[in-house]
Order: C-alpha cells, then structure tokens, then sequence
C-alpha cells in the first residue's frame, strides 16, 4: 500500500460523519466513504504531496455524494429492504448509558436534537458546518467545495445562525 493510501485512512472517521449527515443514515454513508476511498486511491497520482490530504478526502467525497445524488434523482426505484435504518428501529448507543441512566437519556435527547438541526439545513450549509467542525480552514473549505472563500464565510456564518435559531433553547 502506498504512502498516500496509509495516510488516507487516518481519516476515515471524519470522513464517516460527513458521509452520515449528507446521506441521512449509516448504510449510504458507509458506501459513500468506500466510494471515496476507491476513487481516491485511483486518482492517488493525482495527489500532490506536501497539500491537505483531508481536504483532497472530502472533496473527493462531497463531488461523489453529489454524483450518485445525481444518478439516484433520475432512477425511478424508491424504498426497499436496505432502506431500514436500524438506528432508528430503537437500537440504542450503550456509550450513552455508562453514567446516570438520567443523563444518559438526556444526551440522547440533546445529541438527537442537535442531530435534527443539522439535518434540516442544506446539504451546502450542513457540508460546510461540519468540515468547520473537523478543523478545516475556511481556504480549505472553498478548496473542498469548489467556490471562493467569501462564499465559504457566508454559508457557515447562515448555517451557524440557523443552528442557532434551531438549538435557542438550550442557548438559556
């Protein structure tokens, strides 16, 4: 395996969350990212080393979400048995629950809801909200996504106060 390929996969996880809040649900996600990794690792000469790994991952993924999200608008299937999401079939996170099972179902509940807001925005303010939040620059970001910088800054500066709007309650 390459260098380039090794370093790619420290990176997984960010990748994952990204891919889970664009798709909405664990198995697209997981397809998502195993997509990006294949197209990463054919394209890998087009890396230039010494640049952003992370931010050449994320851009590879958010222009494969938008591909297939493409490809599925025009197919005519809808539903079927890998449309279950088992998460939302009552399956719960057991991480939640090694404290206070008080506090525990309270996290759940905030994490839910902070879950909720973030998929009510866009898929450009929800893409460009967390990107901020794996720690990329707001040049990098515009790399990521293709577009200037002050687009960047105006997306995240809506997409922060839609969260805001969304989440008051708990601003108290």
């Amino acid at each position: 395996m390459s260098t380039v390929a090794n370093e790619a996969l420290a990176y997984v996880d960010a990748l994952h969350n990204l891919a889970r809040h664009l798709t909405g649900n664990q198995a697209d996600a997981e397809d998502l990212v195993q997509e990006t990794y294949a197209r990463a690792l054919k394209a890998e000469h087009q890396f230039t080393p010494g640049t952003n790994l992370k931010a050449w991952l994320f851009r590879i993924l958010r222009n494969t979400f938008v591909s297939l999200y493409r490809r599925r608008r025009r197919d005519p299937t809808v539903g079927g048995l890998d449309t279950v999401d088992a998460y939302s079939q009552g399956a719960t996170d057991e991480a939640w629950l090694r404290d206070d099972l008080e506090l525990g179902r309270l996290r759940k509940v905030v994490a839910e809801e902070i879950e909720a807001a973030l998929m009510m925005l866009s898929e450009e303010a929800r893409t460009v909200i967390l990107l901020d939040l794996e720690g990329l620059t707001e040049v990098q970001v515009s790399d990521v996504l293709g577009c200037p910088v002050g687009t960047v800054k105006s997306r995240l500066s809506r997409a922060r106060a839609a969260l805001r709007l969304s989440l008051r309650d708990y601003a108290r």
